[in-house]
């Protein structure tokens, strides 16, 4: 496994060499900020809120990587006075699916920081997220010497067809996308890194109906105290050292967890995804985007009779989907 995580770190710092810096404002960095580091692709409808929503939940910096967006989401990014923008035309598959960028930023800049690392259309949450901001649960994990934190992917989505209720720029895109599976997930553990490994909801029932297995994972651990000798290893999966991993508890109790909510599904998405089966640049050959694209031409839509609207975090807690764990 030490052989495994200097080859990824290796490979971070080989990729790096196709970024072109848009906007350096790293010197801003001060000790003890809360960063975030994402990849991109033409998302510059979404970024207004998203950044609204992060700065909101108290990040001091944003590292983002603009991988040749062509509708102005580089140019967006390089006017904001927090964000560090980086472009590259490189290839989205061979950096694996962005991990050798965001490694390498990482390792750069993300030594001894908490990171938050997700895309433009997941919004982090966490226990007690209405009243504290992000430092509050960082200073607790701190205190209580836990290096990192993990968050279940929730996919959101409207009721009716996903394409009927336009999304504008700004917007909450929960307000639109704010139904999801309670229930219908499957997890299992990776024995190779110790990771739990989850499958399920509306992509498995919807998108793979007779082959849940190859559903898209919805296990992440987005948060970390960041050394520079860590890496992820696939996405925000799984990172080495192993250890990193253990974001539950074995011993049948509870540790605390987090949710990523995944508003991708919303009238935007039909082009996006049609866009990227053109590309070809997603993880095995894009066969998520070819079950979206075959899914959703005729019946646009993921609701069903199961579902149930979010309200807020305390929700999702007695639901079982998160957990405040010992954070009280």
């Amino acid at each position: 496994m030490r052989i495994r995580r200097k080859y990824v770190k290796a490979r971070a710092i080989r990729k790096h060499f196709s970024l072109r810096c848009m906007a350096d404002r790293t010197d801003q960095i001060r000790p003890g900020d809360v960063l975030l580091f994402s990849t991109l692709r033409n998302e510059h409808i979404r970024l207004p809120f998203f950044l609204k929503y992060y700065r909101d939940l108290g990040i001091d910096h944003f590292l983002i990587v603009d991988n040749g967006s062509d509708d102005g989401s580089g140019d967006y990014l390089a006017d904001q006075p927090d964000v560090s923008v980086w472009h590259t035309k490189g290839s989205y598959r061979r950096s694996r699916y962005g991990v050798d960028w965001l490694n390498w930023l990482q390792q750069k800049y993300g030594h001894d920081h908490w990171t938050l690392v997700v895309d433009p259309d997941e919004f982090f949450i966490y226990p007690f997220c209405d009243t504290r901001p992000i430092r509050a649960l960082t200073d607790w994990l701190d205190s209580s010497s836990i290096k990192s934190f993990g968050a279940m992917l929730l996919d959101m989505y409207p009721k009716g067809r996903i394409d009927a209720v336009p999304y504008r720029r700004g917007q909450d895109p929960i307000e639109i996308a704010s139904w999801f599976d309670p229930g219908n997930y499957m997890i299992e553990k990776n024995r190779k890194y110790g990771n739990l490994w989850i499958q399920g909801g509306p992509r498995a029932r919807v998108f793979f109906p007779d082959a849940p297995k190859k559903a898209p994972a919805l296990n992440k651990i987005p948060l970390v105290k960041w050394h520079r000798r860590y890496a992820y290893v696939s996405s925000t999966h799984m990172l080495l050292p192993r250890g990193l991993n253990h974001v539950y508890d074995q011993w049948g109790g509870e540790m605390a967890s987090g949710i990523l909510l995944h508003a991708k599904f919303l009238d935007t998405f039909t082009h996006k995804a049609e866009e990227e089966l053109t590309r070809g640049q997603h993880y095995r050959r894009s066969v998520e985007y070819k079950a979206y694209a075959e899914n959703l031409r005729d019946t646009p839509e993921l609701w069903c009779k199961w579902s149930e609207k979010y309200i807020n975090w305390r929700q999702l807690e007695i639901l079982g989907l998160m957990s405040k764990g010992n954070w009280a």
